[in-house]
């Protein structure tokens, strides 16, 4: 009889946002694949978690996902994990799902944390339409995509490095003009959560002077001219 892969949502911040569901799960499985598993045996020591811990990451995943899938049509039940929130968004687990998808092997995903959903909400900015980037190219595409973004009748959404906040927000006013209001999410469900909410032109300004840290999500309006998608003036 086969297992199946269960994708388990961790905390980005504060462990209280651990679910009843996501502890069991992680209890039962056979196996829990993790990103970095330094940081997720913090997370199973304190939930009394003792299933054993393999490391599953961008580095290996190619070359174990046969293996893995291979081992859940042997009857493993396995749980995934990433470092924080959702594994597939922005970290590994997208290619394991689609490989247990295409074997026919049941793949199931628990509601849980992820940075972005409350970093929009939070931010003040339309948020009934929005398209999330991640991370946006380094080099190769990323003077192209800006330039798309631009012109979005959505809202935005993107995850960066706090070593690289200026720089982007300063590339996002030059594209996107330094008026057009966005927000700077950081630290969100931690101890030190803070949104700013500006326009791109003060977040760069604040940001040039002021290093940011922590885990950073940037939100920026939808382009002038159009609410959420819909054309100024449209009451549909």
């Amino acid at each position: 009889m086969s297992g199946k892969l269960s994708i388990v949502p961790t905390p980005v911040g504060n462990l209280e946002d651990m679910t009843f569901r996501a502890i069991r799960t992680l209890k039962e499985a056979d196996l829990v694949l993790a990103e970095d598993t330094r940081t997720s045996s913090v997370l199973l020591r304190h939930f009394d978690i003792h299933t054993p811990m393999r490391s599953h990451h961008r580095n290996n995943e190619h070359k174990e996902v046969r293996r893995i899938v291979e081992e859940i049509e042997g009857g493993m039940n396995v749980a995934l994990v990433s470092d924080a929130g959702t594994p597939g968004i922005s970290d590994p687990g997208f290619m394991l799902a689609r490989a247990c998808r295409d074997a026919g092997v049941e793949v199931e995903c628990l509601p849980g944390p992820t940075a972005f959903v409350p970093a929009l909400v939070a931010s003040g900015l339309p948020c009934d339409r929005f398209v999330f980037e991640g991370f946006l190219p380094l080099k190769k595409g990323r003077a192209t995509r800006l330039a798309q973004l631009a012109e979005e009748a959505r809202t935005v959404v993107i995850y960066e490095s706090p070593l690289r906040l200026a720089r982007t927000l300063r590339q996002l006013a030059d594209a996107f003009g330094a008026d057009r209001p966005a927000a700077v999410c950081r630290e969100i469900s931690k101890l030190h959560e803070e949104i700013r909410r500006e326009s791109l032109g003060e977040l760069v300004a604040h940001y040039e002077a002021n290093q940011a840290k922590g885990e950073i999500v940037i939100v920026v309006a939808p382009a002038p001219g159009t609410r959420a998608g819909k054309p100024e003036g449209d009451a549909g």
